[in-house]
């Protein structure tokens, strides 16, 4: 096996992975809060985590990816009275379509998609623990974490106690020891329509708690890595480490591995600022393939700026790998292009990076084309199927175009991107000519008969 290196959040370093039993790594990325359609930005995670669980697996590793859907949260409350309509149908309903939305990115399911609402018997426990141990208090039916009581908190997101804030507004400040505190049970109050019986009285769990118990229910505690986006290393993932450190005497994951936010107009592509991009509606406009190509491009720990002609260059992309795909035939490919096979995964092994992967997928494209003869795929393949493109198809068209038509299309298509525009609009005057139109569109260009041929 390769060794493999992660940006570390907690350390702020590179470290080597080391899974806790050899062989095997455990993956806990956090997922949406189900109160409307995901964003594009929702998006990011579920693909970084998704497909580093198919390198790892590459690498011959077994792996067990586990992501969360926070399905009882305040935002569910609040988006639901507003449509007037229980909670709990709005939260399934949502629940039900982001398995339908990131499903189209046909990546796979995560192996286990654990919700809140059905974990109840675990946080109640988790919370006991922490009352037990004094790192927790009730008051009046609210149950807090007391944070001074953590000597380490703050390591994870190296924020100083008194540089710090919640985010919980005035909600509950009479009843806390400290601002610092935070809610780990919120009493039921009216208006909310569900709520859970407790030791402590009726209600439901703080968000951070409902992680860490699912977390633990299904990867137990000191698991290899902990993802999700870099909004959550504060303070939800501080908050979730702390928790499980305070309850269990340990640490909660090995590695905390953060991906950059989704970027329009420079802020963060968020519900609350109103400046969201429908991960369906992107997917509608401009095809799966595109949309992967583009969620890859960037290293996942950098922002990522959203914006048509962004995407537009990642079907190009898709493009060029399709009109390769055409040429080469099934079979071992040549030793003189492993050199570019091993620095896509060298790249991969080094902190996951996308970007300097796909520099070595399309290194590898070039030379191929520039072989003349024909060059086996099986390199190409390998690494396509890592990066979610196992099912790419070679570039053709509709109704099986003769050969001639469809490399003047692939050569129209590089004449476009070389900004030759007087070349690409003489090949479509070719193409023309020997009966094609051209029809362009989100998943590439592809040739029909022309009218009244």
């Amino acid at each position: 096996m390769r060794a493999i290196r992660l940006h570390d959040t907690r350390s702020g370093k590179l470290l080597e992975l080391e899974p806790r039993k050899a062989g095997e790594v455990s993956i806990y990325a956090c997922g949406p809060t189900v109160y409307g359609r995901i964003h594009v930005g929702n998006a990011r995670p579920y693909v970084v985590f998704s497909l580093l669980k198919r390198f790892l697996q590459h690498e011959g590793y077994e792996v067990t990816l586990v992501v969360n859907i926070t399905d009882v949260n305040d935002k569910i409350y609040d988006a639901a009275r507003a449509e007037r309509r229980p909670s709990a149908e709005l939260a399934a309903r949502m629940a039900e379509l982001y398995r339908q939305d990131t499903d189209a990115l046909e990546l796979g399911r995560p192996d286990h998609e654990p919700l809140a609402s059905q974990t109840m018997a675990p946080i109640i426990d988790h919370i006991a623990a922490l009352i037990d141990s004094g790192h927790a208090y009730v008051a009046a039916g609210d149950v807090y974490f007391r944070v001074r009581s953590d000597p380490a908190y703050g390591s994870l997101s190296h924020r100083r106690l008194d540089d710090m804030d919640q985010g919980e507004g005035v909600e509950g400040a009479e009843r806390k020891e400290d601002p610092l505190d935070f809610a780990l049970w919120k009493a039921h109050k009216d208006g909310e329509d569900t709520s859970w019986e407790s030791p402590w009285g009726p209600g439901r769990p703080g968000w951070h708690i409902e992680c860490s118990a699912m977390a633990e229910r299904l990867l137990g505690v000191g698991f290899d890595i902990h993802g999700g986006g870099s909004d959550l290393v504060f303070p939800h993932h501080e908050n979730e480490a702390a928790q499980t450190r305070a309850a269990r005497g340990s640490e909660l994951a090995r590695l905390w591995v953060h991906n950059g936010m989704i970027q329009l107009t420079g802020e963060k592509m968020a519900k609350s600022l109103g400046n969201i991009a429908p991960l369906h509606e992107v997917l509608e406009r401009h095809g799966r393939d595109a949309v992967v190509m583009y969620l890859i491009s960037g290293h996942y720990r950098q922002p990522l700026a959203f914006s048509q002609a962004k995407l537009e260059d990642a079907a190009r992309s898709v493009r060029r790998i399709r009109d390769t795909l055409r040429r080469v035939r099934a079979g071992p490919s040549p030793p003189e292009l492993a050199r570019h096979r091993d620095a896509f995964f060298d790249a991969l092994a080094n902190d996951f990076n996308t970007p300097a992967a796909r520099d070595a997928l399309f290194k590898w494209l070039h030379e191929a084309n520039s072989r003349g003869g024909e060059v086996g795929d099986a390199d190409l393949r390998e690494m396509l199927g890592v990066v979610g493109f196992e099912r790419l198809a070679p570039w053709g068209g509709v109704g099986d175009p003769d050969p001639e038509a469809v490399d003047l299309l692939a050569r129209r298509e590089h004449a476009r991107e070389r900004r030759d525009f007087s070349e690409a609009d003489r090949l479509r005057a070719e193409l023309l000519a020997r009966g094609y139109e051209i029809r362009d569109g989100p998943q590439g260009s592809e040739l029909i008969p022309a009218q009244g041929r």
